[in-house]
């Protein structure tokens, strides 16, 4: 695991620092990797659905029902 020193924001270094102090992690470390998992997994999320309307942007016509778009949409949030 590579080691990093990063400054922050008075405020968000009291935030950081009232999660570890509410037990919610057990370091900074912790929860500034898990908040980069987050904006990971959204991030794949966000590539899907910009993917999803590309190609209905080119095609022009879906053959995919209302429900089917979001019940897909709601598969992909969900994990």
């Amino acid at each position: 695991m590579s080691r990093q020193s990063i400054s922050f924001t008075k405020p968000n270094d009291e935030w950081l620092k009232a999660q570890v102090d509410n037990k919610e992690y057990s370091s900074k470390s912790e929860l500034v990797n898990d908040l980069i998992r987050q904006a990971r997994k959204q991030q794949v999320q966000i590539d899907w659905i910009r993917a999803k309307l590309e190609k209905a942007e080119n095609s022009g016509f879906t053959n995919d029902s209302k429900e089917s778009i979001l019940a897909q949409s709601k598969s992909m949030i969900n994990g």
